[in-house]
């Protein structure tokens, strides 16, 4: 088996970086991804493999084999690009890796039908939209897409300070991430008179104040940074009425998230409404952290050690980053899950409008994900 997944993915190396290269040209943005969608659709048709697409937005799922003969695999990409001024010029930008996630997954669909696995299992493909905005794996777990699924299977892409190419690990421990925006409302006034209005702008920075002063636990990994803020008009003379912020959150727990979630409003609100404002908040998004799963890890580490050797198997990286990969396992609790981190030389980060990784990450994905499939379809 171990020779045939290498003769495989090798054979196939020409194609997979054409697909990889099509799909980093041709990104769009979270929510819009139909261009993406019809090319998935027309590969899996090419392939013979039946799939299912939604009359009420973006993405894929596809499967072969049979449910009765053994278990059901999941393999799940996301599709979104980013918004990025990219070298000046404003477009959608795969800066995250999905290109890349992608063709790992189309691929590994492809070698795994060829070995003929159907006859011990169901192989499902999950190509998820949005990943960007938290919301798409919350889209697809309301529309059951993993409801029949044992075991699933992610990956991603890793930035050069984390992981080199070629180590792979068998989890990444993402942390828990919510993205807040709120409002502040004052009263306009001349500004030789501030005292007739309510100027928003001591309003935010009062609460950029209090948000730094809120104690963290240093046990866990915790950040709140305020990421937006806007405030007036054109004329410099007049107190402003209305204001944005935007704030990002990082938590390593979905406990310390809690925690810090509710000291954050308390300061928001207190400092926000201190000087007469009315302060609403709302929260846009929130991704939860990964539930470490140590039978899948097992799986994993032993189809990096196969297919790439011991010396590139390395520990799960703890990052601060979010992924909303963990909703499937957090909400499906009977799901076994874990998330593949391929080193791949990323620099000089994830989200930079000129990242760029070694594409040879691309061969090794494939051939993990395609054996971890095939020992998870064993396992039952």
């Amino acid at each position: 088996m171990h020779a045939q997944i290498h003769a495989l993915v090798d054979g196939y190396e020409k194609e997979i970086k054409e697909m990889y290269y099509y799909l980093h040209q041709n990104g769009e943005i979270s929510w819009e991804e139909k261009r993406t969608t019809d090319f998935i659709c027309n590969k899996l048709k090419q392939l013979q493999i039946p799939y299912i697409r939604f009359s009420d937005q973006t993405g894929v799922m596809s499967h072969f084999g049979k449910k009765e003969k053994g278990p059901v695999v999941g393999l799940r990409t996301e599709m979104d690009a980013l918004w990025q001024n990219v070298n000046g010029s404003w477009k959608a930008n795969h800066s995250c890796g999905h290109d890349g996630h992608m063709t790992i997954v189309l691929f590994a669909l492809r070698c795994l039908k060829e070995l003929g696995v159907e006859t011990k299992g169901m192989i499902k493909g999950i190509f998820q939209p949005a990943e960007e905005t938290g919301g798409g794996a919350l889209s697809l777990l309301r529309k059951g897409a993993v409801d029949d699924i044992d075991y699933l299977l992610g990956l991603h892409v890793r930035p050069i300070q984390e992981m080199r190419f070629p180590n792979c690990s068998a989890a990444i421990y993402h942390g828990a991430s919510t993205i807040l925006k709120g409002r502040i409302f004052g009263m306009q006034a001349h500004a030789a008179r501030p005292h007739l209005g309510i100027n928003v702008i001591d309003s935010l920075t009062l609460i950029n104040g209090a948000i730094r002063s809120i104690p963290i636990n240093p046990a866990v990994p915790s950040t709140i940074k305020m990421t937006y803020a806007q405030a007036g008009g054109k004329n410099f003379n007049i107190v402003p009425d209305y204001g944005e912020f935007g704030l990002d959150i990082r938590a390593q727990t979905n406990e310390g998230m809690q925690e810090l979630l509710q000291k954050l409003k308390k300061a928001i609100m207190h400092a926000g409404e201190a000087n007469g404002a009315k302060v609403e908040i709302e929260i846009l998004a929130e991704m939860v952290a990964a539930s470490p799963d140590a039978e899948m890890e097992k799986v994993v580490e032993e189809s990096i050690i196969e297919m790439l050797g011991a010396a590139n198997l390395v520990p799960p990286p703890v990052t601060p980053g979010g992924e909303d990969f963990h909703f499937y396992p957090h909400h499906k609790k009977q799901l076994k899950a874990t998330m593949i981190g391929l080193g791949s030389d990323l620099k000089p980060g994830l989200h930079h409008p000129n990242m760029s990784f070694h594409l040879d990450s691309l061969i090794n994905g494939i051939k993990i994900m395609v054996l971890a499939a095939v020992k998870l379809l064993e396992m039952r």
